[in-house]
């Protein structure tokens, strides 16, 4: 018997299970209003997107999550190659990264929210601090894993600090972040969709918010759906970046 592809077979076991679950719900076996079918939540999907009303809301989530994304990735970078480079600095900015790596980091978006406002900024911010933590310790623990006797092989040859970064920090560094890339696209988006559920006037999170207060299950699944589907195509999308950039790990 012939052997099926792997996507043949992952997309058999997701039809399987919504035909379960649409049998269970429609048979009554599971109550529709903790569960609603899932032609009940494409519906209510496909409603989202033939109305309009899922855009505004999408756009300024994907605005906060990528220019959380963005800012965080240069904030992390730069905070890690200085921490690694200059001890003095690891000595002032190790102990409050490990602080804010301890803790669960969402949890600062209520204290955003009151000094920011329920705008944009409280939403950026969320997302910046969730990428930069996860990228300043790729970019630390990079540079600190750096064999020293290349280091040493460097500044032997008459290279200074700048050669090294260029030369070896950089092109070490480089495949630890990437490493780390998809993980920091999902904590930019948790951010943003987080500090929106807190308090925001638009946004995914702010539907979520909304589509809980009125126990509309159906929406709520809807839109968890929308967000791992805007999730998993940069997920994609990092990846094949990520291919590229480090094709040498793949020969």
């Amino acid at each position: 018997m012939t052997r099926l592809p792997k996507g043949a077979r992952r997309a058999l076991a997701g039809l399987t299970l919504l035909v379960v679950w649409e049998t269970l719900t429609r048979t009554g076996m599971v109550d529709p209003f903790y569960l609603p079918a899932p032609t009940t939540v494409a519906a209510v999907l496909a409603e989202l997107v033939a109305t309009g009303e899922i855009w505004p809301h999408l756009g300024a989530t994907a605005l906060a999550a990528f220019a959380g994304l963005l800012i965080g990735l240069l904030l992390g970078i730069a905070l890690g190659f200085a921490a690694a480079l200059f001890p003095f600095v690891a000595e002032l900015l190790e102990p409050v990264m490990i602080l804010l790596n301890a803790i669960p980091r969402v949890i600062l978006a209520p204290l955003f929210v009151i000094w920011l406002g329920i705008g944009l900024a409280s939403k950026l911010a969320l997302a910046t601090v969730l990428v930069a933590v996860l990228i300043f310790f790729a970019v630390y623990n990079g540079v600190r894993e750096v064999d020293q006797r290349l280091v040493e092989r460097v500044r032997t040859l008459g290279g200074g600090q700048s050669v090294l970064v260029r030369e070896v920090y950089v092109p070490s560094v480089t495949a630890w972040v990437l490493g780390n890339f998809k993980v920091a696209v999902g904590f930019a988006f948790t951010g943003a969709v987080v500090g929106e559920f807190v308090a925001s006037s638009r946004g995914l999170g702010y539907l979520l918010q909304f589509a809980q207060s009125t126990y509309n299950t159906s929406l709520t699944i809807a839109l968890i759906i929308v967000i791992m589907g805007c999730v998993l195509a940069l997920f994609s999308l990092a990846s094949r970046l990520e291919r590229r950039l480090l094709a040498w790990r793949y020969q």
